[in-house]
């Protein structure tokens, strides 16, 4: 297309070619206008082959990729889905990522961004702690009811042995009694995890969530370290809970504090609006909107390499004196915000983002 060919200018193919995700440029008329080498590579053709074939006769006419397309072109608006398989004559059976967005002013175009399962890892990442949630629920009310029931009467008994009990005997009763207190304090964190009460939501400000989110930590456990702020003032509001949204934040802000061990320590706090962008969540029938992007940014030591799959399970944790329960809470409120949750780490520069849905009603905002 013409369009592509004079606004496509040389550094762009550079841009473009150079990433490791394909990129497809479908025109009104559902044919290939543009793709770059990564893309040619997965269809195993030249662009002087594929170059205004119909995409069709690349993909089975059932392929859910298809119907992404299609929706894209009627609509107008962004897609993204999760772990869709494509079996072609072309294409090996593989497991794939998509987004799926539209051109703006160019009606009835659409950009494919496919990314292989191998570049999909950390994107499957964002959706692993739903599954952690669910089983932290179920054994944290398990805890609750057969742990904490005996440990009472463990307790009893060793303040009854404690009155009898004499010199170094009466030190090992208060370590029975001190130990069976503080696991009781353990499985009381557990329980906020069997609470399945629907969330009171509104609309809230996620600017003021954030300020008071660093008031808290300048005042005390980051008060050495920068933190600077890069936000999108337009940002509309979150469709969430206050309380659950400060405490989602202030468990991110504290990891990224602990992770900096040196001087020059500093944490960024970003807000962004990704236009359109949908997510396909399982479990879920229709595809969520996810529009708004809060990121905290550290220049830490990392996350260890070995913890990255596991980092949202219970009692996963590289802190000495850790629970490795943090995260797992965070991970389960932002399933009941019906978010999703992902990460870039390595020595230098850790990312969490929480990638929420937005408020409906915004003259309600707290």
């Amino acid at each position: 297309m013409p369009f592509f060919e004079e606004s496509l200018n040389i550094k762009s193919d550079n841009i473009l070619n150079g990433l490791g995700s394909s990129i497809i440029v479908i025109d009104d008329r559902s044919n290939i206008a543009y793709l770059n080498s990564s893309a040619e590579q997965f269809f195993a053709g030249s662009q002087t082959q594929l170059k205004g074939q119909e995409i069709g006769q690349l993909l089975p006419f059932d392929s859910p990729l298809m119907t992404l397309i299609k929706q894209v072109q009627l609509s107008g608006s962004g897609v993204s889905d999760y772990g869709l398989t494509l079996d072609t004559p072309r294409i090996v059976k593989q497991l794939i990522n998509v987004q799926v967005t539209p051109v703006l002013d160019y009606p009835g175009f659409a950009i494919l961004n496919i990314f292989k399962r191998s570049m999909a890892d950390k994107i499957d990442r964002q959706l692993t702690h739903r599954n952690t949630a669910r089983s932290v629920s179920a054994m944290s009310a398990m805890l609750a009811h057969e742990v904490k029931n005996p440990l009472s009467g463990i307790r009893g008994a060793a303040q009854l042995l404690e009155q009898e009990a004499t010199g170094g005997d009466q030190e090992l009763t208060q370590l029975i009694c001190d130990e069976t207190d503080r696991i009781c304090e353990l499985v009381d964190r557990m329980e906020v995890f069997s609470d399945q009460r629907p969330l009171e939501r509104k609309s809230v400000n996620a600017h003021k969530v954030l300020e008071r989110v660093r008031q808290i930590a300048q005042n005390g456990f980051a008060e050495n370290i920068k933190i600077i702020e890069k936000y999108d003032p337009s940002l509309p509001s979150i469709n969430g809970d206050h309380d659950q949204l400060v405490q989602i934040f202030l468990n991110l802000i504290k990891n990224a504090a602990e992770a900096i061990n040196h001087e020059n320590g500093e944490i960024i706090l970003s807000t962004a609006y990704q236009h359109s962008v949908h997510f396909a969540l399982p479990g879920r029938v229709s595809r969520a909107l996810l529009p708004l992007v809060i990121s905290v940014q550290d220049n830490g030591t990392g996350i260890p390499v070995e913890l990255q799959d596991h980092l949202f399970e219970a009692f996963v944790t590289s802190k000495s004196n850790g629970t490795g329960l943090g995260l797992a809470l965070v991970a389960k409120m932002i399933d009941d915000h019906g978010g999703v949750i992902e990460f870039d780490s390595y020595p230098g520069k850790t990312v969490f983002r929480v990638i929420l849905p937005m408020s409906t009603n915004p003259d309600e905002t707290d």
